[in-house]
């Protein structure tokens, strides 16, 4: 009913974002829902540096002036911001592609590799990578902030990271599902592997390859022989 009230643009924005989180046989509950989750872990921080960088809402005290560091003088502070939380939505997303079928086989609407299967290192070695990579990060960042410090283990001019007012309490709700990004796409990796690997097996021993027989065959009715 409600499809009919619908643009045909939304329509098939909706097609498409429903065919991208489809997940493919064999993908049990658990990593759908944490591969659902993963894009949401990260949503809570892009939101906080949009809204404090790019908007300037006072949702940090004192910002110091120089807060853009070394970005070269024509990529503004506010953009730059804005393009950071997209590329780590896009980045957090990839993680639906371990449970999807555009995680196995290649979108046909892509040039040359469109229909083809993915190989399973193609995903699986980035995915690991990026898992190790965002738990080490994102756990030093959480016991320097802890400390005090900086992920230089040196004392900052402004602490964001506390709970002493608000503001703190508010970054610190917005960073901390950070923490699970690393694990649960760890687990995603390791899951992926077993269900690609498996179904490697099972197609494998559903169609064995046979090798040609080599040898002669004799003719039923005369002595000749039959090389093959």
């Amino acid at each position: 009913m409600i499809d009919s009230y619908l643009h045909p643009a939304v329509l098939k924005l909706r097609h498409a974002w429903e065919r991208a989180h489809e997940p493919v046989e064999g993908v049990p509950s658990w990593a759908r829902r944490a591969a659902l989750i993963v894009p949401l872990l990260v949503l809570p921080s892009s939101l906080w540096r949009i809204a404090t960088c790019t908007f300037h809402l006072p949702l940090v005290d004192d910002l110091p002036p120089d807060v853009s560091g070394e970005l070269p003088p024509w990529l503004p502070l506010e953009i730059y911001v804005l393009l950071l939380s997209f590329a780590s939505e896009i980045l957090a997303f990839t993680a639906v592609g371990l449970v999807a079928a555009w995680g196995e086989r290649f979108p046909r609407w892509l040039p040359i590799l469109g229909g083809r299967v993915v190989p399973v290192w193609l995903a699986a070695v980035p995915a690991a990578a990026g898992a190790a990579v965002l738990t080490i990060v994102c756990s030093w960042v959480a016991v320097t902030a802890t400390l005090g410090l900086d992920v230089r283990g040196e004392r900052p001019a402004l602490h964001l990271l506390t709970l002493d007012d608000w503001q703190g309490a508010l970054t610190v709700f917005a960073y901390a599902p950070l923490l699970a990004w690393g694990p649960l796409l760890g687990a995603l990796t390791v899951a992926y592997l077993r269900r690609r690997s498996s179904a490697g097996t099972a197609e494998t021993s559903a169609h064995p390859r046979h090798r040609p027989e080599q040898g002669v065959e004799r003719g039923r009715s005369s002595g000749r022989r039959i090389q093959w």
